[in-house]
């Protein structure tokens, strides 16, 4: 599932394309929208929330968009071949001079735009929005004290942004364990305020990395990383799945580098 980053600059990209422009064709590929057209109706922008996306539209008209696992919003030119199969396509609008597709969505509804806090009203701070940390804290101190670290950091009502990457690479650099019980957890401040820097220093880049090392193999320090030596200290990382039945996640850590308290 594709981290807050990635969403961030997704918004960005389609606001930087979209925004001013009027709607000359769309075509919603979903049976609650079909019907629905936006022709003539002028683009305001496109904002991120946390992993969702808002894209204001005429008068009172929010397309809410989340890419789930596999989706993707693509900035095409009219002559451009596209990328992806035509049938994955959910959503297309075009603007004189731009095509954008929205591809395998996971969410895809229209709200009014000043309801918006219908579909992302739950949300905590946003990492790479209106960021809390005081506020990101204090919900994080308040989970259930024998939920894990990992799931705690997944939930977007905590704060908003963090996918299973920077989940397993903050335990690491926290050194903490992903499966430590919230109880036993101390120096929340200092997670939240890594959580944030590891967002920003991503944000504009296309290979995400948490060591600062961009080469194949080395961005990160645990993730997908079962079996390898730790880049640190050379213990063999091992691999967990959290969470509960059908939800389950994989959790990566190094025993070496991560007791079970944040120092």
């Amino acid at each position: 599932m594709p981290e807050g980053d990635t969403v961030w600059r997704t918004a960005r990209a389609l606001d930087k394309a979209l925004s001013g422009a009027r709607v000359t064709l769309s075509n919603f590929r979903v049976p609650a929208l079909a019907e629905l057209d936006l022709r003539g109706e002028m683009i305001h922008g496109t904002v991120s929330r946390g992993k969702h996306l808002l894209t204001r539209v005429g008068e009172n008209t929010t397309i809410h968009t989340h890419l789930k696992m596999e989706g993707a919003w693509h900035l095409y030119r009219a002559e451009t071949r596209w990328q992806r199969p035509v049938e994955q396509a959910r959503v297309i609008l075009r603007t004189p001079r731009w095509i954008a597709v929205g591809f395998s969505l996971g969410i895809l509804e229209i709200v009014a735009t000043d309801a918006e806090d219908s579909v992302v009203g739950h949300l905590g701070p946003d990492l790479l929005g209106e960021w809390e940390p005081d506020e990101a804290v204090r919900r994080l101190s308040t989970s259930p004290p024998e939920r894990t670290v990992i799931e705690a950091l997944l939930d977007q009502r905590n704060l908003a942004g963090i996918g299973n990457l920077y989940a397993n690479e903050l335990c690491f650099l926290s050194g903490v364990r992903p499966d430590a019980p919230m109880g036993t957890v101390t120096g929340l401040p200092r997670l939240v305020a890594r959580a944030k820097s590891l967002l920003d220093a991503n944000k504009e880049r296309r290979t995400q990395t948490t060591t600062g090392n961009t080469r194949h193999g080395m961005q990160n320090w645990v993730y997908r990383r079962s079996d390898l030596p730790c880049h640190r200290c050379g213990t063999v990382i091992r691999t967990t799945m959290i969470g509960e039945p059908g939800r389950e996640r994989a959790a990566y850590w190094c025993p070496s580098c991560q007791p079970d308290l944040i120092g």
